[in-house]
């Protein structure tokens, strides 16, 4: 039997016994049911994981001894930030599971002309939570052990004109270069921008080749763009990453 992986949001170096967290207590005690004995295995997003046995169950609470430690890097050598604009319903909460398990750093939910989203703020930060608890299952279900940031939502051209040193990418039928033609990718990886189901206006394309955005090719058909963010993650991956 699989043994359950858990996020644990402190340091657990140097500790020998831990209180699990609210939400983590939750999980292991009502929903999977889990007994005293019972082995754990904990992660903190430090690169490292804990073998744990549970020592107490309580009604709110479960609390573990934790037995050893090792550090455990699944990371991928290429380094991802995706600029996603929002997407409805259950999509956006796909792309992003499905980004975190392929293998992406950081994930920035973006507003642009066409999004057809609408958030007032305190939704928007009710959001972020929502999206982060979900990056954080990915982990827990991949075997990551470092959690992407979800950072809080931009519009589209601030996060555009911001310089990290990565290579700015924008998918567009009309490119000049596909993935696996793309010059050398540099040590800061890759800002990938995918755009709403509406796709990018003129004026938002003209924004991203201002800021330095190289266009690139997925193929002749046109994608979802919750498709369009996992085939261009995969592919990425695949080129220039960890992905055999």
């Amino acid at each position: 039997m699989r043994i359950p992986r858990i996020y644990h949001p402190d340091a657990l170096i140097n500790l020998r016994t831990c209180r699990l967290s609210d939400d983590a207590a939750n999980h292991v005690g009502r929903v999977l049911r889990m007994q005293a004995g019972d082995a754990l295995e904990l992660f903190d997003g430090s690169n490292h994981i804990y073998h744990a046995v549970i020592s107490q169950v309580g009604k709110k609470s479960v609390e573990v001894d934790i037995l050893s430690s090792e550090e455990a890097d699944r990371e991928s050598p290429l380094a991802i930030h995706l600029g996603q604009v929002i997407s409805r319903g259950e999509r956006m909460e796909f792309t992003i599971q499905k980004s975190v398990e392929l293998g992406v750093n950081v994930i920035t939910p973006l507003w642009s002309e066409r999004c057809g989203v609408k958030l007032d703020a305190e939704r928007m930060e009710k959001k972020i939570q929502q999206w982060q608890k979900i990056a954080i299952a990915a982990c827990e279900q991949c075997g990551r052990n470092i959690v992407p940031q979800i950072r809080p939502m931009m519009k589209l051209q601030d996060w555009c004109a911001e310089q990290d040193g990565a290579l700015k990418l924008n998918l567009h039928p009309r490119a000049a270069y596909s993935i696996r033609t793309l010059p050398n990718i540099p040590q800061a990886g890759v800002r990938l921008l995918i755009g709403s189901e509406g796709g990018l206006s003129e004026q938002e394309i003209a924004e991203t080749v201002r800021q330095g955005f190289t266009e690139v090719l997925l193929g002749k058909r046109i994608l979802r763009t919750e498709t369009a963010a996992l085939t261009a993650i995969t592919a990425l991956q695949v080129c220039f990453g960890d992905l055999a």
